[in-house]
């Protein structure tokens, strides 16, 4: 009799001890519903977030009127004489194939064509530029048809993320109007200025071979 009484118990208490851990279950289910959904409305609610102060230009900095011709277009622009030609081409001229990489001359990925000659643009002043005549990676296609070396480029598969295809592509573009006919030795020489972390330049070795053995377009 005894021992029943005690499974009576023990039953009991057990049965009970789920009913709480049922009920503390389906209490927490329930706020977590209301919480998910009152999420939303909340966040609408928020105030968005301000606008970022707008850039002023520093009154103090001296500044130059420039004429220079990019793409064979030709501009005036009035530049602060600090402002380098790799962010006077991005921010001025919105031409952003110009990559930006070590912005210390080492790495090439900024190199654009100034009077037929590869340069870094981030080692540049844009005041130095009067008069000239700059070639960037946006003047190589011809509208949406790619030029030899570019159409090279995406047959050989000579990038990968392409950050650094800009600065290889004026290299070559540059190095193939002086060496027409180089050997893989030559190529490799010239985009020895040329960093790439991705592709081990083998491809961009045989796209730049295969661009010169490519009969020039027809003006």
């Amino acid at each position: 009799m005894k021992k029943r009484k005690n499974k009576n118990r023990l039953e009991r208490l057990t049965r009970s001890e789920h009913e709480l851990s049922r009920r503390a279950f389906i209490e927490a289910t329930g706020a977590a519903v209301v919480v998910a959904t009152a999420l939303p409305t909340l966040g609408a609610q928020s105030p968005a977030a301000p606008a970022p102060p707008a850039i002023v230009p520093d009154a103090t900095v001296p500044r130059t009127t420039i004429r220079v011709t990019v793409n064979g277009r030709p501009y005036e622009k009035t530049v602060e004489v600090r402002k380098t030609l790799a962010d006077f081409l991005r921010d001025d001229l919105d031409l952003t194939g110009t990559h930006l990489g070590c912005e210390h001359g080492v790495c090439g990925a900024c190199t654009v064509v100034v009077d037929g000659a590869a340069v870094r643009s981030c080692l540049l002043f844009a005041a130095q530029m009067h008069g000239h005549a700059i070639e960037t990676v946006e003047g190589l296609a011809d509208g949406e048809t790619l030029n030899p070396l570019q159409e090279a480029f995406r047959e050989h598969h000579g990038l990968q993320c392409g950050f650094c295809t800009p600065g290889f592509l004026m290299t070559l573009t540059c190095f193939l109007r002086e060496c027409p006919n180089p050997s893989e030795a030559e190529v490799r020489e010239a985009i020895s200025g040329n960093l790439c972390r991705c592709t081990g330049y083998q491809n961009i070795v045989a796209a730049a071979l295969a661009a010169a053995r490519t009969p020039p377009q027809r003006s």
